[in-house]
């Protein structure tokens, strides 16, 4: 318990899944956190759950007004933010994702959620955490920030040409992101999480995509599978507590795979 107690935390895309998950084993571990949500009765659902601190905040990771809304309301309420994950994100927007049948709207819709949304809360998430002039002036900033990504940002996802490239955006401009804030002297440390199979809404999204045989194309991804298993939101959501932590104090521009070593075949 304790792991980070009194830090100000914001978790987007907090409703469901990975997100909820991180935001309970934050708020379990003491930090003070905001549930950023565009579904406001999901969002409402998880502070509730959550109660304590924790507070909800309807919010659209693609439009800026929103982060500088969200970033006014959770420094009117609790000061500085420490913790920002950039969770929120989309798999598709069509049954199928292969290159001759992805239209140019369902590349953008999924870019403009995945790749626009991450790369507006770092630089809001940035501006926030050193709202008081950081460590680069002196003073008692930094943070940390881990953007959601997927192990489709580390491999070809043929299946899924506009989500795999958009999550391999975010693995390159979390590493950017960690360079410039480490090189400015912020104190801002900033990772990317690569989940594989987790047991979520979007991992049966995953699996419904193309033939729409979910629990066949669940029996051959796990096929895949090393250890044999599917991983659990609260697998991922551990990792995310570790990079949010002061544990992780030296780590920054990294990429944690959490794929049960489906990856490292």
């Amino acid at each position: 318990m304790g792991r980070v107690e009194g830090k100000v935390a914001i978790v987007s895309g907090a409703g469901t899944g990975i997100g909820r998950a991180a935001a309970t084993r934050l708020a379990e571990e003491g930090a003070l956190v905001t549930i950023a949500e565009f579904d406001a009765e999901a969002g409402q659902a998880v502070a509730d759950a959550l109660g304590g601190d924790a507070v909800f905040m309807q919010h659209d990771v693609r439009d800026e007004a929103s982060w500088q809304s969200l970033m006014d309301g959770v420094a009117k309420r609790h000061g500085r933010p420490d913790i920002l994950i950039n969770n929120a994100g989309i798999l598709a927007t069509e049954n199928n994702q292969h290159l001759a049948v992805t239209d140019l709207e369902q590349w953008r819709a999924v870019q403009t959620v995945n790749v626009e949304g991450v790369f507006l809360g770092c630089k809001y998430g940035v501006a926030a955490m050193t709202a008081d002039g950081g460590r680069a002036k002196g003073g008692d900033g930094g943070g940390a920030i881990v953007n959601m990504s997927s192990i489709a940002g580390l491999v070809a996802t043929s299946h899924l040409v506009a989500y795999g490239a958009s999550k391999g955006a975010v693995r390159q401009l979390t590493k950017s992101v960690a360079i410039d804030c480490a090189r400015k002297g912020l104190g801002i440390r900033c990772n990317s999480v690569h989940p594989g199979v987790i047991v979520t809404n979007m991992g049966n999204q995953v699996m419904g995509m193309g033939n729409g045989d979910v629990e066949a194309n669940w029996k051959a991804r796990l096929d895949l599978v090393p250890m044999g298993e599917p991983g659990q939101a609260v697998d991922v959501a551990n990792c995310i507590l570790f990079l949010a932590s002061d544990e992780a104090r030296h780590v920054t521009g990294a990429e944690l795979v959490v794929d049960g070593g489906m990856t490292a075949v």
